[in-house]
Parts: structure tokens; C-alpha cells; sequence
């Protein structure tokens, strides 16, 4: 497996967290809980940008990884 494909796939990883998290806030009606869901998604997408930034990084720098 390429680094490539590794990054990938935590990057689809991280996704399904922020997706995961955003149900749980919409699936309480606990407004502390709900509020904390909702910062921990907005990390989670934060998290995938800087790895969706790195991803770009390796696939310029590192053409073999493309395979």
C-alpha cells in the first residue's frame, strides 16, 4: 500500500468522524453535548483539510505515490 493510498484513506477515515460527530449533535437534545459535537466536527474538518493540504504536498513531491 502507497503512502498515497494510506493518506487517502484517512482522509475518508477523518471524514466519516466529522460525519459521525454531526449526527450526534443533531441526535441529542443535550445543548452542552450538542455544542461539544459540533466543535469537535469543525476540528475534525480542520484536520482534514491539513491532511488533504499534505496529501497534494506528497503527490507533487513524490510522483511514485500516484501509483
Amino acid at each position: 500500500m502507497t503512502v498515497g493510498t494510506k493518506i487517502q484513506q484517512t482522509i475518508a477515515s477523518a471524514e466519516g468522524v466529522a460525519a459521525n460527530l454531526r449526527t450526534f449533535s443533531l441526535d441529542t437534545n443535550n445543548q452542552q453535548a450538542k455544542q461539544m459535537y459540533k466543535q469537535m466536527a469543525q476540528k475534525m474538518d480542520s484536520i482534514v483539510q491539513e491532511l488533504k493540504t499534505r496529501e497534494q504536498q506528497i503527490m507533487q513531491e513524490e510522483p511514485q505515490y500516484n501509483q
